[in-house]
């Protein structure tokens, strides 16, 4: 079959990766792709947000399937369009994908089907939202509506803070068109775990657990960011927990979109936090995590393809998904100044040593080509995932790939901690 991957980052660079590996795939196509992608795939210059063109170089190459990467084409309507032209694609509606596009439709489905998740307040203009901070005890949690890049959440230790934060969202309008709400939430302590599962919107199967690294800085410390690494699978999340997910999360989610018509297709992800009551719903995203995926497709044995048949073919029960009794560990390689304005334009060396590597993988995020070398151009450069028989291994193989010795450009910056959580004996 011919494939086209949606998407230019180290999820979709990860995605082409396993694709690659399946026996049924004789092409694949990423629009516009990323230079790591481009030595596995042949890259399209179409964006992944101009929806009618892909829609046309779909019907014009006879794609067989296409599978979407970021959540920005969901929330536009990607899917909806193509099934309306009878082509398979792997994603929720556009209806469906509110579950990420917008943070307030998301807490109503949690609030109407007893899902656990944050106390929350909603607000759509600033001098509301202003009057109800004065009143609040902190630390507290800011939530902006819309697609921030997962920079929209600020964790507020002092009404300052927050007063600043939400006059940057109404007044300074720092997230441009997006931000026109807010969810201002209880603040909740406790270990962050990503759950993707595949469904097909009636059944699903759980992916293992990871576990993602928002803050920019060791030990959490500093801004939030679009994922500064992650390693799978998490050794606190035992089976007993998985089925609490499945149960109390999970199953009554799926349920209430598809009795309101919103029958959801594709990689069902709610970011978790697990208290002392148990696991709460922290946000849902409508796709596979970013970096994420880069760790947990590396431990995947099933044939990714299977997946996405099964999704597309309402089969996802006879599904049994099989993982490598392995670890995996992705750690982000950042240009300096990121999550705010950052250095681009940076020569990245030691790529090249990583070519059929079997345990170590480099997948592109913010690169480009340019005069034959390879230059930074995003905030999140570039991913180095390991993996080891167990996480201790998986950790030291990718930091052991960093650096003079390994990949490094100027001005990298990267957390020094990423996986240390799941080594500690008991949390």
């Amino acid at each position: 079959m011919k494939v086209l991957i949606i998407g230019s980052g180290g999820r979709e660079h990860a995605l082409t990766w396993k694709i690659l590996q399946s026996k049924k795939v004789l092409k694949i196509y990423c629009a516009p792709g990323n230079p790591g992608t481009a030595l596995l795939a042949k890259n399209i210059d179409i964006s992944s947000c101009d929806i009618k063109s892909l829609l046309k170089f779909v019907q014009k190459e006879k794609i067989d399937l296409t599978i979407v990467g970021p959540e920005a084409p969901l929330i536009l309507g990607i899917v909806d369009l193509f099934e309306k032209n009878n082509l398979a694609i792997i994603g929720p509606s556009k209806r469906a994908a509110q579950i990420e596009g917008s943070k307030v439709f998301a807490k109503k489905i949690m609030l109407w089907n007893n899902i656990p998740t944050a106390k929350f307040v909603c607000f759509d203009d600033y001098k509301s939202a202003s009057k109800y901070l004065k009143t609040q005890k902190y630390p507290l949690v800011i939530k902006a509506e819309g697609q921030c890049l997962g920079k929209g959440v600020s964790v507020c230790q002092d009404d300052k803070s927050a007063q600043k934060f939400v006059k940057d969202i109404f007044i300074n309008k720092i997230f441009k068109d997006e931000g026109k709400r807010i969810v201002i939430e209880e603040y909740l302590t406790g270990q962050e775990i990503s759950f993707m599962v595949a469904t097909d919107g009636i059944n699903f199967a759980s992916l293992i657990p990871s576990q993602d690294h928002k803050g920019a800085y060791d030990g959490d410390k500093g801004p939030n960011t679009g994922g500064m690494g992650a390693y799978a699978p998490v050794p606190f999340v035992d089976s007993d927990m998985v089925r609490r997910i499945e149960d109390e999360i999970v199953k009554p989610t799926l349920r209430s979109l598809a009795k309101h018509g919103n029958l959801y297709k594709g990689i069902l992800y709610p970011g978790l936090i697990l208290t002392k009551d148990g696991p709460k719903v922290l946000e849902y995203n409508c796709r596979f995590g970013d970096p994420e995926t880069q760790a947990v497709l590396s431990l995947l044995e099933t044939d990714i393809i299977d997946v996405f048949e099964a999704i597309n073919n309402q089969q996802v029960k006879r599904l049994k998904l099989r993982w490598f009794k392995s670890s995996a560990v992705n750690v982000v390689l950042a240009a300096k100044g990121y999550p705010k304005e950052y250095e681009k334009g940076k020569v990245i060396k030691g790529t090249d040593k990583y070519k059929g590597k079997k345990d170590v993988f480099i997948f592109h995020a913010g690169t480009k080509i340019q005069n034959k070398k390879l230059l930074s151009c995003g905030g999140r450069v570039i991913g180095v995932t390991a993996r080891g028989k167990n996480l201790k291994e998986a950790i030291d193989k990718a930091y052991k790939n960093i650096g003079k010795k390994g990949i490094h450009f100027p001005g990298m910056h990267y957390r020094k901690d990423i996986g240390k959580k799941g080594l500690i004996p008991k949390l």
